[in-house]
């Protein structure tokens, strides 16, 4: 029976939110092994994540759930307690280039992110095999103008028989119709090849390369209706100069968009992403 869990808690900031939660988890026998709180003064709003363990063997998650709304009433609470033995069930999503997935399969592979890969979904045959070899399902839902709204619906197919939590677009090449987008709301995250805001179109490096920049960045974000808008969660960033070709900025690129991409599905898999609005809080 799993003794280990995460609470999750936001709120209106006031005072006695602290000493409620934590005075309520040591009256049940919970050992907090890790805190985070924040403040956000400008939506006056409070954040916490705790990571706690139960060492009392007549205790249970659920036990520990079911007495705290009472405890915590007077707040107007959003919480949610999750138990840390449970992995997230995760849909990766892909087109034709595979560093991202290739990426998040050997991270997964040695144990470092804690999700079930559900399957493997992309428009294109390219990477079948990368899945397979995992053992992992593959589907193919090749999109065009004509058949986006019933290819979107095969997803969303898929993801219910699954019981998917959430979808990684691991350089998935498609846009996202706004229904789907909005369905998909803080269980989607993207992986955008540019330190945002940046150049946009066809060719981002080589429009980088003729603007001489000196940096090269990638950025992960949940999935809105707004195009590359959504509530950033990572952003990775490496050094470049007038020496780097088009090429080697690509290279470099791809080496920002698994970082990135692999930290903030990290973030997610482990419960420290708050989000609110057009913003995130991540308790790292």
């Amino acid at each position: 029976m799993s003794t280990e869990f995460v609470l999750k808690a936001s709120c209106e900031a006031t005072s006695g939110i602290v000493a409620a939660v934590t005075s309520y988890l040591a009256a049940n026998d919970c050992y907090i092994a890790e805190m985070h709180q924040f403040d956000d003064e400008d939506s006056n709003r409070f954040f916490m994540r705790a990571e706690c363990r139960i060492q009392n063997a007549n205790m249970t998650i659920d036990t520990i759930r079911a007495g705290f709304d009472a405890q915590v009433a007077q707040f107007n609470m959003e919480w949610d307690i999750l138990d840390k033995s449970e992995p997230v069930k995760v849909l990766l999503m892909v087109s034709k280039f595979d560093h991202c997935l290739d990426d998040l399969l050997y991270r997964h592979r040695k144990g470092e992110l804690p999700m079930e890969i559900t399957a493997v979904v992309s428009n294109h045959k390219d990477l079948r095999s990368m899945a397979e070899r995992e053992g992992i399902r593959f589907v193919h839902l090749p999109v065009n103008k004509d058949n986006k709204a019933e290819q979107e619906a095969a997803l969303l197919d898929i993801m219910a028989e699954t019981q998917t939590d959430l979808v990684v677009l691991a350089r998935y090449m498609q846009i996202l119709s706004d229904s789907l987008c909005k369905k998909l709301q803080g269980r989607a995250i993207n992986i955008h090849h540019s330190f945002l805001p940046g150049f946009k179109g066809a060719k981002p490096y080589h429009q980088a390369h003729h603007r001489g920049v000196k940096l090269i960045g990638a950025t992960a974000h949940y999935v809105t209706s707004d195009l590359d808008e959504g509530p950033i969660i990572e952003q990775s960033v490496q050094p470049v100069d007038h020496t780097f070709s088009p090429e080697r900025l690509v290279a470099v690129g791809r080496d920002t968009e698994t970082v990135a991409l692999a930290n903030a599905v990290r973030m997610h898999l482990e419960h420290r992403v708050f989000m609110y609005g057009n913003k995130s809080v991540v308790f790292k």
